[in-house]
């Protein structure tokens, strides 16, 4: 595996690479980074990864600093996956200047949810994915669903640019009690790790409360109900809640009782801080097995 850090340097090396695939990561890799690049794989030739903890997309009160970076261990697990080239700049590379420039996601997507609670998050990942997309130039890119917002700001811009740049999903990795795999999950102490599976648990009931609605009993005022009762669940164990919130799968937005005649595509979105660690997790819902 090539380790370059300068952007003419991977540009010479990926020359006559058209059909490269990338998947970019801020490091500390876990299992589900390492499936994304399997993913990679299998879509296109070389796999191209990316280490680089984007400042941008971090507030001021956010953990960059403190954000685990571990390129040796990363470069490891790298090369047993038989990664072509890890792109790894410092920011002075990326950066050189004040990144002034900046990709704004539209409102009714980057502003809620991650974006109410994070504000400029979304701001600072479309700006850094689209210059590392200038820099590999790659056919395909990976993104896993765990981020599902992410993975949904980064489909749409890359639409609306008309980038030449497939965006494939990557399902939730997890560990064998039901936890998302995260970089983050680390920060956790012990006795917060044995509890942190709890937030895929509430998710999963919040779905099946979903299911066990009647035809008749599926609007608005029920979807309102669940959230409130899944946020006085989690509260009462010691979390504290952003959102947990069900939405159309589709945009991200709140669920009318128009859509739900329908019988949209659902997701259940949740982020909470449980101790100092904070935590994502989604859950998708076809709403074809509720009663009638």
């Amino acid at each position: 595996m090539k380790i370059i850090s300068d952007i003419q340097e991977l540009r010479d090396q990926l020359r006559g690479q058209n059909r490269a695939s990338f998947v970019p990561t801020m490091g500390n890799l876990h299992e589900g980074h390492l499936s994304l690049m399997r993913i990679a794989r299998q879509h296109g030739d070389p796999v191209i990864a990316s280490i680089f903890v984007n400042r941008l997309q971090f507030g001021p009160n956010e953990d960059f600093d403190s954000y685990p970076r571990t390129l040796d261990a990363d470069i490891e697990k790298l090369e047993k996956e038989g990664v072509y080239v890890l792109f790894a700049p410092t920011e002075k590379v990326l950066y050189p200047q004040p990144q002034e420039y900046r990709v704004d996601p539209p409102s009714e997507l980057g502003d809620i949810l991650e974006g109410e609670f994070r504000p400029g998050f979304f701001k600072g990942v479309c700006t850094v994915v689209l210059k590392l997309f200038s820099c590999v130039q790659p056919k395909v890119a990976v993104f896993g669903k765990k981020d599902y917002q992410q993975l949904m700001i980064v489909r749409q811009m890359v639409q609306q640019f008309a980038l030449p740049v497939e965006i494939i999903a990557g399902e939730t990795i997890r560990a064998e009690d039901g936890l998302a795999l995260s970089s983050r999950n680390m920060y956790l102490s012990k006795e917060e790790r044995l509890e942190a599976p709890y937030l895929q648990k509430i998710l999963q009931e919040m779905r099946e409360r979903v299911l066990n609605l009647s035809n008749q009993e599926l609007n608005q005022n029920a979807l309102l109900k669940i959230e409130e009762q899944a946020l006085s669940q989690i509260q009462a164990r010691g979390w504290q809640p952003d959102y947990l919130s069900i939405r159309k799968q589709s945009n991200l937005l709140p669920l009318g009782n128009q859509d739900l005649g329908k019988k949209p595509k659902m997701l259940i979105l949740a982020a909470a801080k449980l101790g100092q660690t904070r935590l994502i997790d989604n859950l998708e819902i076809e709403l074809e097995d509720t009663k009638s």
